[in-house]
């Protein structure tokens, strides 16, 4: 039996039954699952309830969390032979593997999996494999570039054809980690060198990789441009001035570096780094270096370029927003959450799909404003305020909260809240409608109404991704990683908790028209909130 204990940990009483609980140095915490009952505090009548009932983890450094997770996973055996995990082990394996980057490194755990492996118990190193097996698979292409992980699957791939000898069993567990390193079936295959098949695989992923690139075509305002990451400056330049409606050859494309310095880009010139980062602020200009469009000039031409919106239909445009999220969103991994939070600036990569679609929230945020600030004639804003509220409605009923969010909170700002003149023409049921979509972005009570809402929509579903971010980071924060030298189990299982909102979100995109598909696919925005600021004032000056 069991006795809680007044720091919060439950540790075993005399005279209770040793088979119960795994032998470690360490007590236990009850953290997980846990509700108050009446008599808490007095002695378990049941011996195993504890350990068989209940989430349990030990309370220790990550390698004795390891240590108890491989010591706590059971693993039944199906129909063909195969070890399946059983179902009470499950929450614990993937909390550890969604959070293990916030208490040890990836080398530190490949350090500690073959620390566990090398030993004489023949189900102990078929827990190991069965973990990592898991584990590679959880995180994919994560960990297809780390050298840790190279020399750590090739070690423990070697352990486990010396052992196949002895025990014949780990026969199925040595093919599948053979698929995992993509090596030949022999075993004079067994290098320190991927596949040529690996190697084309991973160049196509590389090529594959997709940004959104900024090019600016004045000295605030930018179009955004979805391109994979091997875009080189001809292809880029051909989309930007089919977008422009400019003929090409009057256009050449810039890169200016950090220190002010223009670079002319060659055609062929690529743009970005397999790292993702960009050659330097893109700028498109006419050949003799002037800026293709100026924001505050009386050309006749620019307010009905913008204008193209009011000609679209609202559902088709709110589907198109939709389908450019859904893109995205269905490439990003739970992982990324908590790369994003932890470990950003050492990722290699790893939250490319999350910053892209983050990246893209704040466009079209600033989208909506630039839309309405660069139309210049009162009864068409009055149009595009009502039919950006139809969209964001449009985007709710689609559950593309992402977008729905970007909308209101650019219609919300205080460069288009302040055009008082404007709002007043606009329909009482349009301000009734977006009030009551304003509501659902409340950020009191810790967003309720959100989160309420949210929760209640099926599913496929696109969340509010910035809030994600939020509370993790705020458990991150409020909670300390380690308590007395331990590791507090509880902060890891809530970042996984909050992770693993998304694992059940992802969806499929819907048709939409060419026409509309092309115009979002590039937005022109302004980035200077003092140029739309100016932009605001010269539409409706001060009084």
């Amino acid at each position: 039996s069991f006795r809680r204990h007044a720091d919060g940990t439950c540790r075993a009483e005399d005279g209770a039954r040793s088979s119960t609980v795994p032998t470690f140095d360490v007590p236990y915490f009850r953290y997980i699952d846990e509700e108050e009952t009446e008599g808490e505090g007095e002695e378990d009548s049941s011996g195993d309830s504890v350990v068989s009932d209940r989430y349990v983890v030990v309370s220790g450094t990550p390698e004795k969390i390891l240590e108890h997770l491989l010591s706590d996973l059971r693993l039944d055996h199906d129909h063909q032979g195969s070890i399946q995990q059983t179902k009470e082990s499950e929450p614990f394996l993937d909390d550890f593997l969604l959070t293990y980057l916030v208490v040890m490194s990836t080398s530190d755990l490949c350090q500690a999996l073959l620390g566990q492996y090398p030993c004489n118990v023949h189900i102990r190193k078929r827990k190991v494999l069965h973990l990592v097996t898991k584990w590679t698979t959880l995180y994919r292409d994560f960990l297809r570039e780390d050298e840790h992980v190279k020399l750590f699957m090739k070690t423990l791939y070697r352990f486990v054809l010396d052992d196949l000898y002895e025990y014949p069993t780990l026969e199925k567990e040595q093919k599948e980690l053979q698929k995992l390193l993509r090596l030949h079936r022999r075993h004079k295959a067994l290098s320190h060198q991927l596949s040529l098949k690996e190697l084309q695989t991973r160049g196509t992923q590389i090529e594959n990789r997709e940004v959104l690139c900024h090019v600016y075509v004045s000295l605030d305002s930018y179009l955004s441009v979805r391109s994979p990451a091997s875009v080189v400056a001809q292809g880029l330049l051909q989309q930007v001035a089919e977008r422009l409606d400019v003929p090409q050859q009057e256009l050449v494309l810039l890169a200016v570096t950090y220190t002010g310095e223009k670079l002319v880009l060659q055609p062929q010139a690529r743009l970005y780094s397999d790292s993702l980062s960009a050659v330097g602020r893109l700028h498109v200009c006419r050949r003799d270096l002037s800026e293709v469009m100026n924001l505050f000039t009386d050309n006749a031409e620019l307010p009905h370029r913008w204008a193209r919106v009011l000609s679209m239909n609202t559902w088709d445009i709110a589907v198109s927003l939709t389908n450019f999220d859904w893109s995205i969103f269905n490439s990003i991994h739970e992982q990324e959450l908590v790369y994003f939070t932890f470990s950003r600036h050492a990722s290699g990569g790893h939250t490319a799909a999350l910053e892209l679609l983050l990246q893209r929230c704040n466009e079209v945020q600033l989208w909506v404003m630039t839309e309405v600030l660069l139309c210049s004639t009162l009864s068409k804003r009055v149009q595009l305020i009502k039919k950006f509220i139809k969209i964001a409605a449009h985007c709710k009923v689609q559950r593309n909260l992402h977008s729905f969010f970007a909308i209101v909170m650019g219609l919300n700002t205080a460069a288009v809240s302040r055009l008082s003149q404007t709002w007043e023409k606009v329909p009482g049921k349009f301000k009734k409608l977006f009030s009551e979509l304003e509501m659902l972005t409340d950020p009191s009570l810790n967003h309720k109404a959100y989160r309420d809402a949210l929760k209640k929509m099926k599913t496929p579903k696109i969340p509010f991704l910035p809030l994600l971010l939020k509370d993790i980071t705020f458990i991150h924060e409020g909670n300390k990683t380690f308590l007395d030298n331990l590791v507090n189990f509880e902060k890891l299982h809530m970042i996984a908790d909050t992770a693993r909102l998304i694992r059940h979100c992802y969806g499929m995109p819907q048709k939409s028209g060419p026409e509309v598909r092309a115009y979002v696919d590039y937005l022109h925005v302004i980035d200077n909130q003092q140029t739309l600021f100016e932009l605001s004032h010269r539409l409706e000056p001060r009084l």
